[in-house]
């Protein structure tokens, strides 16, 4: 790489991580980069991509925790359902061009769109303890991102957060606690799988990941720490959301 591409490799990865961590898709940016910066595959660029997300979520979930934002007792299931989900999900990506999936995905970002700006108070709530979702509901749609995270990732965040939120009744930011520890695991073997497979640049994912530590170290203590964390988060949701409307209708990438 040139001096200028690992710039903006870094500090893009930086962006993601911050990005990530308290909304999602932030692999909008990091693919972007991987396949217009750097001109790496489809499907080299998912698979690069998931090292950056891995160590994201590390220091994203080891801030939160250490900072009594996460309770493993009560999430643990939902965490395996979703890993389940993205071995299915990987399997599938390492056969198909991602870029099929893109067509569904301008569909459900509108659609989160919708669901974001109706009844804003909904999303800025905190966690309702006594509130216990059946797991008739919760295994199928977890299943389901799990599935979409192992497939491609990107807006995968933004989805499970209005399902953690609006139907599971957790706060945003503990919701972001569950969906980094979940991602962060599930992507220790996605990464196994792409490697298998020859689809990871070690060196460049592993520069981007530089970044993306950092956004996902520094966003993390400050959200755990912040009394007005589930409203920033909401709004930085808010934007995630459109600036990925307007790029994927306006400004398309073949």
């Amino acid at each position: 790489m040139e001096l200028y591409q690992y710039f903006i490799v870094i500090v893009g990865g930086f962006l993601a991580g911050c990005i990530n961590t308290l909304a999602g898709n932030g692999s909008a940016i990091t693919l972007t980069i991987l396949t217009e910066v750097l001109g790496l595959s489809g499907n080299v660029a998912n698979g690069t991509n998931r090292i950056g997300i891995f160590f994201q979520s590390f220091t994203g979930s080891v801030a939160f925790y250490r900072n009594g934002k996460f309770d493993l007792k009560k999430n643990w299931h939902y965490i395996l359902i979703m890993m389940l989900g993205a071995l299915l999900g990987v399997y599938v990506a390492v056969q198909v061009d991602n870029a099929q999936f893109k067509s569904v995905f301008k569909v459900l970002i509108v659609l989160m769109l919708i669901v974001t700006l109706v009844k804003p108070k909904r999303w800025l709530k905190e966690t309702d303890q006594d509130f216990q979702l059946s797991l008739w509901i919760a295994a199928p749609v977890l299943f389901a991102l799990g599935f979409y995270g192992g497939f491609i990732q990107m807006g995968m965040g933004v989805f499970m957060l209005a399902f953690m939120v609006l139907v599971a009744k957790y706060s945003i930011i503990e919701s972001n606690v569950v969906k980094l520890i979940a991602v962060g695991l599930y992507t220790i073997i996605i990464i196994a799988v792409f490697q298998w497979k020859g689809l990871i640049d070690w060196h460049v994912g592993l520069t981007m990941a530089v970044g993306q530590s950092i956004g996902g170290w520094v966003t993390a203590n400050k959200a755990s720490q912040y009394p007005q964390a589930n409203l920033w988060a909401y709004r930085l949701l808010i934007f995630v959301i459109f600036s990925a409307i307007i790029k994927m209708f306006f400004f398309p990438t073949n």
